[in-house]
């Protein structure tokens, strides 16, 4: 069969055996329904749950004259940006809420929660909250971006039981109503955005997520396929509700279960702790998808220059190992020990240096300074997250953290850990790869066949992703797997 698989800025063509299994999110097998996809629909269901929170007062209710509150919101990497997204329409009915409860327009801020993700620009601000919301809020000096090098701004809140550093923004910290608009989106760290995951990484410090985003947490068996009984998950809510504890009061969390085209299958709202599990609930049937009957050699699929993180994350070789990896966390319980990886990528060089300005020179490290796996770099990770220039990047100029390197080079590692081999096919700078560790061939076809000759065999069980980068991913599992406790 002839398949089209992403490639750079368009696509390539690969000859499959007939027999290979197509996988297509929200296609081949259905997502449960969203709800109808108009303003006022969604309007009511999310004033709904935002009236009839899980363990807590309802919003109305916390919002007496004279509080403050701070509205925190995800960056433009999650949630999509369409009309009726979640982020827009649950901005405004919270807004409501908060006025009609006596909160004053003037006592309230949106903070794009970023975490070591880049600051949001103008046009991102206007694409992830709408121009209304954008107009009424931007120029009274009332939406900004959560910046983790602001000292004035963070408030250092200790240790967690476990001991891992909590760092968050003050203007969060200090105010009488948080409020945490999240998405129950599939995610490769932990299962699921939102939740306690939205606090612990999206308004704290570097060395709040180096407790999580390191070998020793990602490394572990709990962690690779994705769980949301691992470590890193208990981490981020060992930290949210540390933040809990240290403001005195609970965050009031509104989360939508979105689909693949991140729709709204369902709101949920209330306090994290007792919320959390239950919005799992209906996304698990979204997102944990039973469908293989044996599990595969081989797993084929395409990745584009400009994805998720942005431009150039296919290219540059240190995050298209992350994008790798990533696939095996999600479907690891799906692939045989043995499982080959064949990916398209036009791996070009392309470093996209403003964005990631510290990316190019660790590359060169790990190819010069007795490294052998990207976890060897992790050493550097404090050299490098605190480097003045790079900071001054990320707070000015719209870098990712210096740091956030170091979390995707741990996660890198995991498509090496647990497969036989990787091949990029098509790559306009092979030696890039091969000193990732890839294998290189010129065709989808060339790289089956030597995969075959040297790992899976004559008759290997295929399993082709398109659009896996492309849309909102799910986590495949075995037909008969038991999936209580995922």
């Amino acid at each position: 069969m002839k398949l089209d698989f992403e490639y750079g800025h368009g696509l390539m063509s690969a000859e499959l055996p007939e027999n290979t299994d197509v996988f297509i999110p929200g296609e081949t097998v259905k997502d449960p329904g969203c709800l109808p996809q108009d303003w006022n629909t969604l309007y009511a269901a999310t004033l709904e749950s935002i009236r009839n929170p899980m363990g807590m007062p309802a919003l109305r209710e916390l919002a007496t004259p004279g509080k403050t509150a701070v509205i925190v919101i995800p960056d433009i990497v999650k949630g999509g940006c369409q009309p009726t997204s979640h982020r827009k329409i649950s901005v405004r009915a919270c807004l409501d809420e908060l006025y009609a409860g006596g909160v004053e327009k003037k006592d309230i801020l949106l903070l794009i929660s970023n975490g070591l993700h880049p600051r949001a620009t103008v046009a991102e601000m206007k694409q992830i909250l709408g121009e209304e919301l954008f107009n009424e809020f931007y120029y009274s000096g009332q939406l900004t971006s959560h910046d983790s090098e602001d000292k004035e701004h963070m408030v250092d809140l200790g240790v967690t039981r476990r001991g891992d550093p909590v760092l968050m923004n003050k203007y969060v910290y200090e105010c009488d109503i948080p409020i945490l608009i999240g998405h129950t989106q599939g995610n490769p760290y932990g299962g699921y955005s939102g939740g306690y995951k939205h606090c612990a990484t999206g308004i704290t410090h570097w060395r709040s997520i180096a407790s999580h985003h390191v070998p020793s947490v990602m490394h572990r068996a709990d962690f690779t396929p994705v769980s949301g009984h691992s470590l890193m998950r208990t981490k981020f809510d060992e930290i949210g509700m540390h933040m809990e504890e240290k403001m005195g009061h609970p965050f009031f969390c509104c989360d939508a279960v979105l689909d693949t085209y991140s729709r709204q299958i369902a709101i949920y709202s209330g306090w994290a702790k007792v919320m959390q599990p239950e919005s799992w609930k209906i996304a698990n049937k979204r997102t944990y998808v039973p469908y293989a009957k044996e599990k595969y050699d081989i797993m084929v699929f395409g990745m584009p220059q400009n994805f998720h993180y942005g431009n150039g994350m296919g290219t540059n070789p240190i995050q298209m190992m992350q994008a790798l990896s990533a696939q095996v966390i999600r479907h690891k319980r799906v692939m045989k020990e043995n499982c080959v990886i064949i990916c398209s990528s036009i791996c070009n060089g392309y470093f996209h240096d403003e964005r990631w300005p510290y990316l190019r020179e660790l590359y060169e490290l790990f190819q010069h300074d007795y490294m052998n796996t990207l976890a060897d770099m992790n050493r550097y990770g404090e050299y490098y997250a605190t480097n003045e220039e790079y900071i001054r990047k990320y707070r000015f100029a719209n870098a990712f953290h210096p740091f956030h390197g170091f979390s995707m080079m741990s996660c890198g590692h995991i498509a090496e850990m647990n497969t036989s081999a990787i091949y990029i096919v098509g790559a306009q700078e092979p030696g890039i790869a091969r000193s990732m560790g890839l294998k290189t061939r010129a065709t989808f076809e060339e790289a089956l066949e030597d995969a075959k000759k040297k790992y899976v065999g004559n008759d290997p069980h295929i399993l082709a992703l398109p659009k896996t980068f492309k849309v909102g991913a799910v986590h495949l599992c075995m037909a008969d797997d038991d999936l209580s406790q995922v």
